[in-house]
């Protein structure tokens, strides 16, 4: 038999396959509030404007009240005959309030329907993940101010570079999310425009008023065009793109995380909370939180990958192409939610590892190029001259096995003779992070200035 809802055109029901492949209710009901606040927004509308009585305005704001308390109760019984969350709500409403329900459709269509669901659902989890990503910020802010003076190696190619600060590691991704967070706002900023009314491409010739509903939505305006208005979903691939990036963040950071607390490494500790065992070898210890996260970025960005590969062929307006932009698009900012909480707790319970990072910000040379600069600032060398002579010396401590401050005096007056015994005060990793005072770097003022910042920015 044919959908009742929408099928005079057609003499009997879809075949098996269709109904399989056209059906999206298993993951479009999640939808449910918001379609809701939709019809609620769209039905007053329609009342207000003198379309729909004021009996039927009542009955079907009374009926959609009833639908909603039904499925935040888990007593709705959603049902793959009625196609998606619209038509699923619309027949219970129809139980409910009987033919006054056929009303609510005035002036509307799915396809502008399900562009304002989506907005309204898109726009409340970026809201969700802005907050995260702010709770995320406000935990690395606090470590980074209790280990502003906790020195580590930094790296280029994963190579011992020059000492840094734990605290500083920290605010770099402190600034990462920053930008994260400024992305998510300003795709809410492009997506708050309300397609509802653009009904299912042209318009409608009712008399509607599409800025009172857009204002009951919390939109700042109606959309413009009413073909751009059901053919877009920028909004969809503007927010996976920022949740791209975020996750390629939180996976820079899983990635350390996992090389860390490795036996190898042993710069940090996660507890129990945030590690696993293993089925056969009682002695370790997995970050699998971490790995997780760094694995979840794949699917995040694949779902990005995905919504922009079946929208590249799309001519105007809408193709039922369209609906796959929903699960992925759940899947993945859940996914990205998961990772927030997830690298939350995780910087929230780690402990570095004071001792072994001190002790690695001293290996590999690291303050070569404060030698470098000594040469510069106190014996006046080009800097390129002063790299040659840090070259050299630093050649001598590796075949000797040791240190540059462990070189005698006469040992580096070899390399350059005016070199005199103020220069080991620049040798040790203290006074390294010490010196980097420049806005921006690793001197532990800077970085407790920089977090304590943070903090009181973050609330």
């Amino acid at each position: 038999m044919s959908n009742r809802m929408w099928g005079g055109r057609f003499a009997s029901g879809p075949a098996e396959i269709m109904e399989e492949i056209n059906a999206s209710i298993g993951f479009d009901k999640r939808l449910a509030p918001q379609d809701i606040r939709g019809s609620l927004a769209h039905v007053a509308m329609l009342g207000a404007a003198g379309i729909l009585p004021a009996d039927d305005v009542a009955a079907i704001e009374a009926g959609l009240k009833s639908v909603r308390d039904e499925i935040e109760a888990g007593r709705f019984v959603f049902k793959r005959e009625l196609e998606d969350i619209h038509m699923s709500v619309e027949s219970r409403l129809t139980e409910i309030v009987g033919p006054a329900a056929g009303r609510l459709h005035t002036a509307r269509s799915r396809n502008d329907q399900v562009a304002t669901d989506m907005k309204l659902w898109v726009r409340d989890t970026l809201d969700s993940l802005d907050q995260q990503a702010a709770d995320l910020q406000r935990a690395l802010a606090e470590t980074a101010l209790k280990h502003a003076g906790t020195v580590m190696p930094g790296f280029t190619h994963l190579q011992s570079a020059q000492p840094v600060t734990f605290g500083h590691h920290c605010l770099a991704y402190v600034e990462m999310l920053a930008r994260d967070r400024g992305r998510f706002r300003d795709a809410r900023a492009r997506l708050n425009e309300c397609p509802l009314g653009a009904a299912a491409l042209a318009g409608t010739s009712f008399p509607i008023d599409r800025h009172a509903t857009a204002a009951a939505l919390g939109f700042d305006r109606p959309t413009a065009n009413s073909l751009d208005s059901v053919a877009d979903r920028d909004f969809a691939l503007e927010s996976l793109a920022a949740a791209s990036i975020c996750a390629v963040h939180l996976s820079r950071f899983a990635e350390e995380l996992v090389v860390w607390t490795s036996a190898q490494f042993n710069f940090v500790k996660l507890s129990d909370g945030y590690t696993t065992g293993s089925s056969i070898m009682p002695q370790k210890r997995n970050p699998d939180a971490a790995e997780l996260v760094r694995a979840k970025s794949g699917r995040i960005i694949g779902a990005l990958t995905g919504l922009l590969v079946v929208m590249k062929g799309l001519p105007l307006a809408y193709s039922k192409d369209m609906q796959e932009d929903k699960e992925g698009t759940f899947d993945a900012l859940q996914a990205l939610s998961l990772c927030l909480a997830a690298m939350t707790g995780m910087v929230k319970d780690l402990e570095p590892n004071a001792a072994v990072l001190s002790q690695a910000a001293g290996s590999g040379y690291a303050t070569a190029t404060d030698l470098a600069d000594w040469l510069v600032r106190e014996l006046g060398l080009p800097f390129r001259q002063a790299h040659h002579v840090t070259g050299r010396l630093v050649g001598a401590a590796s075949a000797k096995g040791v240190g540059l401050e462990a070189l005698s005096l006469a040992e580096m007056q070899e390399a350059e003779p005016r070199i005199t015994d103020a220069v080991y005060a620049v040798l040790g990793v203290a006074n390294s992070v010490a010196s980097r005072t420049s806005y921006g770097g690793t001197a532990p003022d800077n970085v407790r200035t920089q977090a304590q910042g943070w903090i009181e920015r973050l609330g």
